[in-house]
């Protein structure tokens, strides 16, 4: 029998679905959604395993003109997506009319490899429109092969899927086919929990937050998990624990839960808020957090 297998790698601006449309390609929720943008902040990949196939996707962080040294090493792995590429999905939506990142786009143009783009949530637009959009991209990029699609609702991803399929090379797998992800579950709690601080916070605060679990105790019965949210000044401190420490309380719970479905175990949760004054520009807070990676 023949084996596929193959890196299939989700490029494209913030907010226009990748995270969703990596969770339903992979079946499992290993992207934070949030309707803010700029929530992914590593490459974050997710194994769909076949008998004769396995297909390795990765979430990308949202391309963005870089204000921080964290932004930089964010766009460090999109433009390292299309080293190890062996499909491209380029994910653009009906809202973005215009791409505004020409070095990507001459990049995408250039690969030497497979590229299909998505036009996503079309559930929010005509059929009209859409087809505008599909000859519009078809002008710009017109090696891709063009997918209109709705994430959210599961509309044309099985299309999607079928094709990368067709496009994967003959290849052993990269991965045992048991396993589902190349993080470690520690990474997930954490992106769980900043999750939760996306949907909870206003205004500067997610962004200027980032998770460390400091124990994770596995027993018979519970997992007892540590973690400190650090913010990145004194008073963003305050904003964080809120007025008797309800709006981290309520953090913890919502996480905890979503936690627990994850490990599928009874979870204690402990927060905690410190402060890494600019830690989005210090290479080494940044190396603590994961990043600055080739």
């Amino acid at each position: 029998m023949v084996h596929k297998a193959g890196f299939v790698n989700i490029i494209g601006s913030p907010n226009v679905g990748k995270s969703t449309l990596m969770n339903g390609l992979v079946g499992e929720k290993l992207s934070i959604i949030t309707s803010k943008a700029q929530t992914t902040r590593h490459r974050i990949m997710g194994m769909m395993n076949g008998e004769d196939f396995q297909i390795v996707y990765s979430d990308t962080p949202g391309i963005l003109n870089p204000h921080y040294k964290l932004h930089e090493s964010m766009m460090r792995f999109v433009k390292n997506a299309f080293k190890d590429a062996d499909i491209l999905l380029f994910v653009t939506d009906v809202f973005e009319k215009e791409f505004a990142h020409k070095e990507i786009l001459d990049r995408i143009r250039e690969a030497n490899v497979p590229v299909i783009l998505l036009i996503n949530k079309i559930d929010l637009s005509d059929q009209e429109e859409v087809e505008n959009l599909v000859n519009a991209w078809k002008t710009k990029l017109p090696d891709a092969e063009v997918f209109p699609m709705s994430a959210l609702h599961q509309f044309g991803i099985e299309n999607v899927f079928r094709r990368i399929v067709d496009l994967l090379p003959e290849s052993p797998p990269f991965f045992p086919k048991d396993e589902l992800t190349d993080k470690p579950m520690r990474f997930f709690v954490s992106e769980i929990i900043r999750e939760k601080i996306f949907t909870n916070y206003k205004k500067e605060i997610p962004y200027s937050c980032e998770v460390a679990i400091e124990s994770y105790k596995e027993e018979k019965k519970i997992i007892r998990i540590r973690a400190v949210i650090f913010v990145a000044r004194e008073t963003q401190k305050g904003i964080m624990i809120g007025h008797q420490g309800a709006p981290l309380k309520r953090v913890g719970t919502q996480a905890r839960k979503d936690i627990e479905a994850f490990v599928d175990k009874k979870v204690f949760l402990e927060l905690h808020v410190k402060v890494e004054k600019n830690w989005r520009d210090q290479d080494k807070s940044l190396r603590q957090f994961g990043y600055n990676k080739k």
